[in-house]
């Protein structure tokens, strides 16, 4: 997803940007939903947010939050997972002078501060059984309790939560409450993640370097045909925010001003090694160092050494080829000339 500066007459779901089937559908989705979010209402639909990281849920879940009628309300957000669980607990719901050693004053929690709008809770697998229980509790009776108070306070809070992690598989495990996840998951929307949907690539590219190129006052790169054939080629497995970052290091570090395949290439960075992970680079099954190398081998031994040829078997440029041979110490078969010197046919 990517953020865009939106005029007064837009909807704010205009900033999901993507023609793509699966974003407009989302965007039906949520415009739809943002009806049901009315002050008062306790009954107003918790929602819970699937995708991989970098697809955008933090955006989506402002956007809901700035779609209905709780905008003009607070949007507090928590990271379950970056608060030590010590303090995860005093955080979300308060607490009172001299509930716990250091509580020397009355401190609200979030549940009281986001009163009359939205609390979005990122990464909710990462919440501690405990706490889960207090938070199932909170929400069906849309009251809360501090720490070392005895009485409770009713708070008129829209809920959403996020997370990569796939909730079910956790329920069977026993690491998340099974009550708890079906009251989360009234309303659910998942991000599709980049692969699925190449057509918004492109756009969102364009979209990241012209945002780049102004925030950081150069002017703005543009992509050769081959750029976009590398960017539509790439699976993407850090999503919308990948894609992000490679253009802003395109904007920084590139002195073209179009953008050949050889520099995204250059610029992206090396996969981190995961068993999760599905995306690989053009051509590739996101191979480790050792089966790339054997790849690489195997392609310039079918091609007697001609580095053109091989980089089109694997669907990389011929600097990444190069790149790699020098990485992996491999020079081209018997006969055939220097890969880094020029030749005939390549």
């Amino acid at each position: 997803m990517a953020r865009s500066h939106a005029s007064s007459r837009d909807h704010p779901t205009d900033r999901l940007l993507g023609q793509s089937l699966a974003m407009s559908a989302l965007r039906l989705q949520m415009r739809h939903l943002a009806a049901f979010d009315t002050l008062g209402n306790p009954h107003a639909p918790t929602v819970l947010l699937l995708g991989e990281t970098g697809t955008g849920k933090g955006l989506v879940a402002r956007i809901q939050h700035d779609s209905g009628p709780r905008a003009a309300g607070p949007f507090l957000e928590v990271n379950c997972a970056a608060i030590p669980e010590t303090l995860l607990e005093a955080e979300l719901f308060g607490f009172e002078a001299g509930a716990f050693t250091d509580a020397r004053r009355t401190k609200p929690g979030l549940w009281e501060a986001a009163s009359g709008g939205t609390l979005f809770l990122d990464e909710v697998a990462e919440l501690p059984l405990p706490l889960q229980s207090k938070l199932l509790k909170a929400i069906e009776d849309k009251r809360v309790r501090r720490l070392g108070a005895v009485t409770e306070r009713a708070v008129d809070v829209k809920l959403m939560a996020a997370t990569q992690a796939e909730l079910s598989t956790l329920v069977t495990a026993g690491r998340f409450r099974a009550d708890l996840y079906h009251r989360l998951s009234v309303v659910l929307l998942r991000m599709p993640p980049l692969r699925e949907r190449r057509e918004d690539i492109l756009g969102l590219a364009r979209h990241f370097l012209a945002q780049y190129g102004a925030a950081h006052g150069l002017p703005p790169r543009r992509l050769s045909a081959a750029a976009e054939a590398w960017l539509q080629g790439y699976d993407w497995p850090g999503n919308v925010r990948e894609l992000s970052h490679l253009m802003e290091r395109v904007t920084l570090f590139s002195r073209e001003a179009i953008v050949a395949p050889d520099t995204l290439e250059e610029l992206c960075l090396p996969r981190l090694p995961s068993v999760n992970q599905r995306g690989s680079r053009p051509g590739h099954d996101a191979p480790e160092a050792g089966d790339e190398r054997a790849r690489l081998v195997e392609a310039l031994r079918h091609t007697g050494g001609n580095v053109v040829r091989a980089a089109r078997l694997l669907g990389l440029s011929r600097a990444a080829i190069r790149h790699r041979m020098v990485r992996y110490g491999i020079t081209r078969p018997r006969g055939a000339p220097h890969p880094l010197s020029p030749a005939v046919g390549d």
